[in-house]
């Protein structure tokens, strides 16, 4: 696998995507088409979506926006490695990316929020791993008994 192949999304990843998305069972593949429709439509979006490739096949998809009403401030809403192919470093070099990216467009936080139920701890511990600091904990917010946790990272050092 090439360790310099993670860019941002086109049109015709979208398929390969959608196979990301079933794999990992982040969140349903047919959202992807309402939600990634703006990026590719508006010539203004600030949405960030981006992939790694591997063998001209989407492997891995990042989304992230900015933060209303806050100066460079931007929140990771999905990252999402193929089944098969997570715990191998594509979630680690995918941060990397969107992190190198948002602060050379002078952006100074990243923000990523994950649920505290057991089937996350893998997940929170990876943003640890990567320098996140667990800023906040909402109770009961997916979910009676599930909380949002939220991570915090300054990305200008």
């Amino acid at each position: 696998m090439q360790k310099d192949n993670i860019r941002k999304v086109q049109v015709q990843d979208i398929p390969g995507l959608k196979e990301v998305l079933d794999s990992s069972e982040l969140f349903p593949s047919e959202y992807l088409d309402d939600m990634i429709s703006d990026y590719f439509n508006n010539n203004d979006s600030t949405d960030i979506w981006f992939t790694c490739i591997d063998n001209n096949t989407p492997i891995a998809l990042g989304y992230c926006a900015p933060e209303k009403l806050t100066n460079g401030t931007y929140n990771l809403y999905a990252i999402a490695v193929r089944k098969d192919l997570q715990g191998q470093g594509v979630g680690e070099r995918m941060m990397n990316f969107i992190e190198k990216l948002l602060t050379d467009s002078g952006n100074r936080i990243l923000i990523v929020e994950t649920s505290s139920i057991d089937h996350y701890t893998l997940t929170r511990k990876f943003y640890n791993k990567l320098g996140y600091r667990q800023e906040a904990v909402i109770k009961d917010f997916w979910n009676e008994g599930e909380d949002k946790v939220i991570f915090w990272k300054k990305l200008n050092k």
